[in-house]
């Protein structure tokens, strides 16, 4: 292994000047700096990234933490999406990133293991939960973080998402330029922010129409494809027009069910879903859905991190995306 010391040696100049050179220090002469590198590049010398990145009190490692189960992680295609877009923005900005996957009990023990143990620069946060202790104990600590999703419990932090509330409301008055009239929604997990705002959007749609929302025509899927299957298999008997499902995991398993019943979509009932996951443009109906870029979400919530950690005193910052409607055969738009 090659040290400053040996290149120091061969080029006639002293370790600190060598040291100088390879972090770039200006208040090197070019003379010395052409000595010193020229036996650099002979040696083929790799400077140690990670002392470096240590003595100026940084590590170069972000974390993200998801608090999910492996197995339920990788069977909602959400996840991989967004960690595909935080891997993309960490490379490109030369940081590794480390993957913290626990059951949500085992967030405390991470909060003491990990939080302020100086290995990371900061932390990326993708849980929706509305009680969930991690983030207020991030919120109490020093290290960077930011969130995907916002959280009413952390109005004062930085997080990037998308308006779920309008962008559902949107989603469900397309069914209705389209002349549905009884619409039924299946929620996700109603103890998370996304699966409460969107049911605000849904609930905003009908009231636009002087339309009631009635809890018959609401069921929590919880956002899986199992989920989103029995809620449809509750939904049945009040013979609803039209589902707004909020994901296209869950509107997998509505299709399924649909199937089952003899039931045409979108002849008999129409659906719209929301993320523009893979599955929605393989399902059979394709489906309509509203798109929000998860890769771009994570990507950003790189940049933002990365934006706290080299400006702290700049303050929350706070994005919104947009998003697009994909209208494809689900909804019945082309049989008009």
């Amino acid at each position: 292994m090659v040290t400053l010391e040996e290149i120091a040696r061969l080029s006639g100049a002293s370790r600190s000047t060598v040291s100088r050179v390879v972090n770039n220090d200006p208040h090197v002469s070019e003379k010395t700096r052409a000595r010193v590198m020229e036996v650099v590049r002979k040696l083929n010398y790799q400077p140690n990234v990670i002392a470096r990145s240590l003595a100026a009190g940084r590590t170069h490692v972000l974390g993200v933490i998801i608090p999910k189960r492996v197995m339920e992680l990788f069977s909602d295609p959400y996840f991989p999406i967004l960690l595909q877009g935080v891997s993309t923005a960490c490379n490109s900005f030369n940081y590794a990133v480390t993957l913290w996957l626990a059951d949500p009990e085992d967030e405390l023990r991470f909060i003491a293991k990990v939080l302020n143990n100086g290995l990371l620069d900061g932390v990326i946060v993708s849980s929706m939960v509305l009680a969930d202790p991690l983030i207020t104990a991030l919120d109490a600590s020093a290290l960077p973080f930011v969130l995907v999703g916002r959280h009413p419990s952390a109005p004062a932090v930085s997080y990037v998402d998308v308006d779920n509330i309008s962008s559902a409301q949107a989603a469900v008055e397309h069914l209705f330029q389209l002349g549905r009239r009884r619409i039924a929604t299946i929620t996700g997990m109603l103890e998370t922010i996304a699966g409460v705002d969107r049911l605000r959007g849904y609930e905003i749609a009908l009231r636009e129409h002087d339309l009631p929302a009635l809890p018959e025509l609401i069921q929590d899927g919880g956002f899986t494809e199992e989920g989103g299957a029995a809620a449809m298999r509750q939904l049945l008997p009040f013979h609803p027009d039209a589902v707004f499902v909020a994901s296209d995991t869950m509107a997998v398993g509505v299709l399924r069910v649909l199937r089952e019943a003899g039931l045409r979509v979108p002849q008999d009932i129409a659906l719209v879903g929301f993320d523009d996951t893979p599955a929605a443009a393989h399902a059979e109906p394709p489906l309509t859905t509203m798109k929000q870029s998860i890769a771009v979400l994570g990507e950003m919530a790189v940049e933002t991190l990365l934006h706290s950690i080299e400006h702290p005193d700049s303050g929350p910052r706070r994005i919104i995306l947009p998003t697009q409607l994909i209208v494809r055969e689900s909804c019945g738009a082309h049989l008009r």
